[in-house]
């Protein structure tokens, strides 16, 4: 079953940012504090709106020309299951095309739970390795 929603280009607001990711148990990836400065300092957004209300997001950062990584993609739990997700990463990935002006790098790192999504959006695993590292600020 799909649900229509329109779909905004740009950024979500710390707000929405916020009510989504604690929304589906992501309260503790996030410093609050600093991530006004994290959304501005991404490279572009889409925002899933239904009836007023902001439904889901996805949130792209990198170069903006030849390396970008889907960061966030959230859609409300009751909202899960209809589509919501595959419009958002199919719209970042039309915006990518648009800006990018040689074939681009797209990465992003996936949730059990959410491979399937990126899967159908054609994402692989590839013959690399994805690895992430935490660094603590100095004090």
């Amino acid at each position: 079953m799909t649900t229509a929603v329109a779909l905004e280009d740009r950024l979500p607001t710390p707000e929405e940012h916020r009510r989504l990711a604690e929304a589906v148990g992501w309260s503790h990836a996030f410093d609050w504090s600093s991530q006004p400065a994290s959304l501005a300092g991404s490279t572009l957004g889409v925002v899933a709106v239904d009836g007023g209300e902001t439904v889901g997001m996805a949130r792209v950062v990198g170069d903006g020309v030849k390396y970008f990584m889907v960061q966030d993609v959230v859609v409300l739990p009751a909202r899960q299951g209809r589509g919501v997700g595959r419009a958002l990463v199919a719209r970042v990935l039309d915006l990518i095309a648009e800006r990018a002006p040689a074939p681009a790098f797209v990465t992003l790192f996936a949730t059990a739970e959410g491979s399937g999504l990126y899967r159908a959006a054609g994402f692989e695993v590839g013959d690399m390795t994805g690895m992430v590292r935490v660094v603590d600020p100095r004090p």
